[in-house]
């Protein structure tokens, strides 16, 4: 049942968008038949050089509650900041110009936030599409992935795989949103940036089963073609956030996997001087040097006094066996080993 006062409570969309000019009036219509009517959209041009300005502006003079404003910088980052300055509402929340929202999105987002209560982010499962055919296994992956954390609401478990906060499908008090300094840091992927400063902020997800948010796949999505968000901006954020969130130095770390990714993260270590043991059960590699760091035999793991382990290996099969490992020795998941793949 939803709560008899939740009309009290403004809903601020935040919405960039750049030369999306095939999906922006599908994107703002199934904003404008939300069962949940009292929010505002601010709507942000990110330099387009098609139509789509013309094509907001022509839904903005007829609805008051859709506000479109132009970026004087350049970027995504920039033109949150710019919609997240415009906007009041109690609740935040973003969405893609590409995308589609669920009608009853808004709804049910805010009722599970007046239900929790402030230190929450309220979620909702998605589903991808694409009008060109058929999504490629990757997507699908992620999909199934993500789903399957927002319906037990241990997203965060996961954290340094993937993004696990779904970028236009999550809603925050404003006030949390401020504390976890919004879109004030200039780092890419931005929601994946945004992710953990909402893990580090130490909000709770509040675990959803309902597809709230239709996900746009096309050739020319930011995801696919915007070098910020290539996988090589992934490392570096992960990196990041683990040596100031939950790096303990004065445990000994091993880092698991020399595989492409393994030895990104090898090289980011090394760079700052952070002290590791490097393993792997490839017994080609085994015993040899890389960057100057041998490579053991992942038991090896045992002669370290309660270690953290980083691991980057890739394959689910692999994965399940290394899981079985680690756990045979005692040592849980965010607290002794961690999943960078």
């Amino acid at each position: 049942m939803y709560l008899s006062t939740m009309q009290q409570d403004l809903i601020s969309v935040l919405t960039p968008f750049k030369n999306t000019a095939d999906f922006l009036p599908s994107c703002i219509k199934s904003i404008q038949s939300q069962t949940y009517t009292f929010w505002e959209l601010i709507i942000v041009d990110d330099n387009s050089s098609d139509n789509s300005y013309d094509i907001v502006n022509s839904y903005a003079v007829k609805d008051p509650r859709i506000k479109l404003f132009k970026n004087s910088g350049a970027g995504i980052i920039s033109a949150l900041r710019l919609a997240f300055e415009n906007s009041q509402g109690e609740f935040i929340t973003r969405m893609d110009s590409d995308d589609i929202m669920a009608p009853n999105k808004l709804q049910t987002m805010a009722t599970d936030l007046k239900i929790h209560g402030k230190g929450h982010i309220a979620l909702g499962l998605v589903n991808y599409f694409s009008d060109m055919g058929d999504l490629g296994n990757g997507f699908q992956r992620y999909e199934t992935w993500l789903n399957n954390l927002t319906g037990t609401g241990k997203n965060f478990k996961e954290i340094y795989k993937e993004c696990v906060i779904p970028s236009p499908c999550w809603m925050v008090y404003r006030t949390d949103l401020t504390i976890c300094k919004a879109f004030e840091p200039n780092r890419y992927p931005e929601d994946y940036d945004l992710a953990f400063r909402f893990y580090k902020g130490q909000l709770k997800c509040i675990p959803s089963n309902n597809v709230l948010h239709h996900w746009r796949d096309y050739p020319n999505r930011a995801s696919r073609t915007d070098e910020h968000y290539s996988k090589n901006h992934f490392i570096p954020l992960k990196i990041r956030y683990f040596l100031k969130l939950d790096y303990r130095s004065t445990r000994p770390l091993a880092l698991w996997g020399a595989g492409n990714k393994g030895k990104m993260v090898a090289r980011k270590l090394i760079a700052k001087e952070i002290s590791f043991v490097w393993l792997c059960n490839n017994e080609r590699k085994i015993g040899k040097h890389i960057y100057g760091q041998e490579l053991h035999n992942f038991e090896k793991l045992r002669t370290l006094n309660q270690p953290q382990c980083i691991i980057t290996v890739a394959n689910p099969d692999e994965q399940a066996k290394i899981t079985q490992h680690l756990q045979s020795l005692g040592m849980k998941l965010m607290v002794d080993y961690y999943f960078f793949c």
